[in-house]
Order: C-alpha cells, then structure tokens, then sequence
C-alpha cells in the first residue's frame, strides 16, 4: 500500500513538475521589418551535422532576408570549415578564451565580429523544421519585447537505439530549468537553452555575454544567469515544429560525456521545489514497478489491478511527458524504471567527474571543474 501510495504522490509531483512546455506560435508578421540578424555557429568537427543546419538556413530565405551566418571553427581537423564557406557562411578561427579554446571562447569570437542587432546562436546540430521557422522564432521574441535572451531547446530526433537512453534526461533538462511548472516565469529561471539562443546586442554586451563566462561547462546556464542579474528576462521556450537536433549519433560513449558534462552542474540552479518533485517523481517510478512485483507475488486480484493501473499511468505520463521533447519509441516506457535507473547510475558519475575528478571529457577536450 505504501508503494502505491509514493506512486500516486510520484505521479502528481510529475505533473507539477512538468506542466507543460509551450512553443512560440505563428504570428502575422514580414519579415523585412526585423533588424539584422546575426547567427553565429561554433562548430569543432561538425562536418557529418552541420550540413543539414545550412540546408536549413538556406530556406529561411524565403521569409527572412537580412541575415548573416558567421560559423566559428573552432580548430576542426575535418572539412566543417570547407563545407560552410560552400554555403557562402563566413568562417572565423577562434582565439583562446580563458579557459582556453571551447565553445563559449568561439561564441565569443563571433558574437564580436557580427554586425547584426540581434544574435543568434545555434549548435552545429541544430537544424530549421519549415521554411518559416526563423521568422516564427523572430517574430516571437519581438512579441515579447525583443529583450534579454529567448531561447528554445530543440525538439530530440532520434536515430539509433542507444538514443532511446536520453529520454528521462530531456525531461529532467527541460524541467530544471524551473519554468515549466504552473508557477511559470514566477520561479527564477536556471538559466537559458543554449542550442538555440536568440538575444540583442546591447543587452548581451550588458551581461559579458559568452566573454564573461568561458571558464564555466554549462555555458548556456551560465549565460542565462549573467542576463539575469543584470536585470534582463531568460524565457525559455520548446522548439517542436521549429528547430531539432540530433544528440550524440556517434556512440554510447558520446552520449554518456554529453550528459555526464550537463547534470552535475545543471542540477544546482534547479529550484529546490522543482529538484523534490523531480526526485518524487522519479521514486514514483521504482514505486510503480515495487507495487507491481509485490501484488504479483502476493497473487490477490484487487492488489495486482491497482498496482498494474499505477505502472500503466506511469507509462503514460512519462511517455506524454517525452513527446514534448522529442520522437521516442513509445515502446520503451513499458519498462520505464531502467530508463530512470539509467539516469540515476549516469548522474552518480556525472557528480564523481566534477566533484571528484574535477574534469569532464567532451569533443575530445579535459574540460577542468571549479565545482
């Protein structure tokens, strides 16, 4: 009963947690009355991802006219310079930064050479869903006011089985940042998505913008804090039907780095009310599948029906809660608890790389931990 009973509270915490993840809609609006835009594309051997993204950029034309495309590279050893200066995107070579070469140092790099009013900055894996994504993404950050940084994180297509891992990461990455709940912006954003992060000038020079924050791994939370206390709003939106990304499609390995980089450190500006639902909602879970082994065990009928009721809600809910982030197997949420055994067993080491280890590996880089 006390396992049905941590489900149930597991389930609402959930809810809570993740109420919802809304997109920026379709606004009438032309396109040539937006000021210049910069976009700015750090990329270190990309040449296998960043294709699809120029392909992208180009149709973008047909509704935005006024900008430019800056791709950043930073020290790449296969042909990503090559193929975006095919695209007609300029390409710059990074300078060291303080914490030497890295995305923040690349991002940097740009954003100072840009000529645009507003910048953009997009992952090299990134990549426009229809022609009028841009314009759907520009139009909707001057609706609310063209100031601080909005930003989307995109929607996750995935490829192999392996990816199929990331799931409950989307949702916890997603849900850490703190406005999704039905409090909303009243709750202190994390910070910013930063695989697509749209911001003006002025207000990003304000902040340092990525000088101000080269030494930090979470580049993207780091950001969205400097904006934050400066005074200036970090909305956080999803990007399904406007912009997606391929994570990891080189391997297990990869996949692991990538997370191992991100959650440690990410879940230490999560709100503490949104860091306990997370934690019920992931009891909730091993809850579920307790309850259900107990009554099976036990062999009454009444007690079997509740419990496989509870696991299926479980099911749902978290297959409902991936959706929003991106085209996972529903399949796989029959067996939900080793999706969040997994998240649990990745998120251990994530917290001995940086706290222990104090590095953390990614693109063939040491990165070093101040944690």
């Amino acid at each position: 009963m006390i396992q049905v009973i941590v489900g149930l509270i597991g389930l609402a915490a959930g809810t809570m947690m993740f109420w919802s993840l809304p997109v920026p809609s379709r606004l009438s609006h032309r396109g040539e009355e937006l000021p210049l835009l910069s976009i700015v594309i750090p990329a270190r051997n990309e040449e296998g991802r960043i294709k699809p993204l120029l392909d992208s950029l180009q149709l973008q034309y047909r509704h935005v006219r006024d900008f430019e495309v800056i791709v950043v590279d930073d020290h790449s050893t296969d042909r990503t310079a090559d193929i975006a200066r095919a695209y007609g995107a300029e390409v710059l070579s990074p300078m060291p930064g303080r914490n030497g070469f890295g995305k923040s140092a690349a991002c940097w790099q740009g954003a100072q050479h840009a000529k645009g009013e507003w910048l953009l900055f997009l992952d090299a894996d990134t990549f426009f869903v229809e022609p009028d994504s841009l314009l759907r993404l520009l139009n909707a950050y001057q609706k609310e006011g063209a100031r601080g940084i909005f930003s989307l994180q995109p929607y996750h297509i995935v490829g192999q089985a392996y990816e199929q891992l990331s799931a409950i990461f989307n949702i916890i990455v997603i849900a850490g940042m703190n406005v999704f709940t039905p409090a909303g912006q009243r709750l202190r954003p994390a910070g910013s998505f930063g695989p697509c992060l749209l911001c003006n000038r002025d207000d990003y020079m304000l902040a340092g913008g990525h000088g101000l924050i080269q030494e930090a791994i979470m580049d993207d939370l780091a950001l969205g804090q400097a904006f934050l206390a400066e005074g200036l709003p970090v909305r956080c939106f999803g990007g399904k039907s406007i912009i997606c990304f391929r994570m990891y499609p080189e391997g297990l390995r990869t996949l692991v780095q990538g997370w191992c980089k991100s959650f440690a450190l990410g879940s230490k500006a999560t709100h503490p009310l949104v860091m306990l639902m997370s934690i019920l909602w992931i009891s909730g879970s091993f809850a579920s599948l307790n309850s259900l082994v107990a009554a099976s065990i036990g062999g009454a009928i009444f007690p079997i029906l509740v419990s496989s009721a509870l696991y299926g809600l479980y099911t749902v809910q978290t297959l409902r809660f991936a959706s929003r982030c991106g085209n996972f197997n529903g399949c796989i949420f029959a067996v939900h608890p080793l999706l969040f055994l997994f998240f649990i067993v990745l998120f251990a080491y994530s917290l001995f790389r940086i706290h222990i280890m104090r590095s953390v590996y990614w693109r063939g880089r040491r990165i070093k931990s101040d944690a």
